[in-house]
């Protein structure tokens, strides 16, 4: 577990990979469009399961001593454009990671893992509707 550090005259502050992680993850899950994020298909298979219950799934980080790279495995929904879901994705979690963190983020790579479709409702039709009554 690698760790960001600052020193002042209070003392020290330390940030873990796994919050940037966790900041990033959620920061991307919320964009509309993005169905969910992607771990892997271990990672699926334990959320599946239920045994899983990861903020940082679907994120990996690069951490150094003032910046940060993160790359960001998602599922869209689909019908949407993923060009400009993925830009608001590498928006999102910039604007997140570099307020809640004060990293400078250098690179925000989206890999979009899949597409999502939503059950369509079959509406049945009775031939007899169509019929004059």
């Amino acid at each position: 577990m690698e760790s960001l550090g600052t020193d002042n005259s209070l003392g020290s502050i330390r940030i873990a990979d796994e919050v940037v992680e966790v900041i990033a993850g959620l920061a991307a899950s919320e964009v509309g469009g993005v169905v969910g994020m992607s771990g892997g298909l271990v990672g699926d298979l334990a959320h599946m399961l239920g045994r899983n219950k990861n903020l940082s799934k679907g994120v990996k980080v690069e951490v150094g001593e003032h910046e940060v790279a993160v790359d960001l495995f998602i599922v869209v929904e689909y019908g949407v454009s993923i060009p400009e879901v993925a830009l608001c994705v590498q928006e999102s979690v910039k604007e997140a990671i570099e307020s809640m963190t004060g990293l400078k983020v250098v690179e925000a790579n989206v890999h979009v893992q899949g597409v999502n479709f939503k059950p369509v409702l079959e509406t049945k039709t009775k031939e007899e509707d169509f019929r004059l009554k």
